[in-house]
């Protein structure tokens, strides 16, 4: 079984090559984020098309997540109980869905913007809100994953520079003790193997020709749970697909499970 995550940075904008990657990934089950339109202009005709089916938490021009699946979707939940909200208002942010034998949420963690900006305060408490959300299903027997996008990169080796990054969001004492507290609830870190260069990052500024400098982070995250973590055969960041015109800001993460 085919698992991804990719933030694909407008669905409108991507849809061309998303459709295309879904058939040539050979994907059954993929979780999308920053679909950044609202749920009634979903492409769910051409998704169908092609076999999968979709569940879908978007809202409008910004955020928005969705799990695509070939093998059956079940049991969503849309939104994160608990979720603090931003200035009065919740966001759609998270997504989780049964498909087949594993259940999975689809996750666009909040940005932060600077550290001690309202927006930080409220990233460290939407992550608090989402441990307290997986714990039951990271502790389970069936094979549990959260995979998104994190906007923390977790340690300075997932960062190209960490000196470029310090005094700025994403690499923080606090939203890496986020993510630990995170991972106490039963889940491990399902790092990926770069298809070039030493270090798997998932995202690349568009500005500065940083994808060809390879000046990226690894912000797109699986964690699964033990049953998960076990099954897991392979992990790779599918790097080719940052490439060329009209590409995403960032690289499908891809698990290959045993399941």
């Amino acid at each position: 079984m085919r698992i991804a995550t990719w933030n694909v940075n407008s669905i409108t904008a991507r849809l061309p090559r998303l459709l295309a990657w879904l058939e040539s990934s050979g994907t059954d089950v993929l979780c999308l984020q920053e679909a950044k339109l609202a749920e009634e202009q979903f492409p769910f005709d051409q998704l169908r098309e092609r076999g999968y089916e979709a569940a879908v938490h978007a809202t409008g021009r910004w955020n928005g997540v969705a799990v695509l699946s070939r093998v059956g979707i079940e049991d969503v939940v849309k939104g994160l109980p608990g979720d603090p909200g931003y200035d009065g208002t919740t966001e759609p942010r998270a997504i989780a869905a049964t498909c087949g034998p594993v259940r999975v949420w689809s996750v666009y963690v909040p940005n932060g913007r600077e550290v001690g900006h309202p927006h930080y305060v409220y990233k460290l408490q939407w992550l608090e809100a989402l441990k307290a959300a997986v714990r039951g299903d990271a502790q389970g027997s069936r094979p549990f994953a959260v995979l998104g996008d994190y906007n923390v990169a977790p340690t300075d080796d997932d960062v190209f520079d960490p000196a470029a990054f310090e005094g700025s969001t994403h690499v923080t004492p606090a939203e890496r003790a986020a993510l630990a507290d995170l991972r106490e609830a039963g889940l491990s870190d399902v790092v990926p193997r770069p298809l070039k260069y030493d270090h798997p990052f998932t995202y690349w500024d568009y500005r500065q020709l940083c994808f060809p400098k390879n000046r990226g982070m690894r912000i797109d995250l699986v964690y699964g749970n033990e049953p998960f973590a076990k099954a897991v055969g392979d992990a790779y960041v599918d790097r080719e697909e940052r490439k060329g015109k009209g590409a995403s800001d960032h690289a499908p993460v891809v698990v290959d499970l045993d399941v």
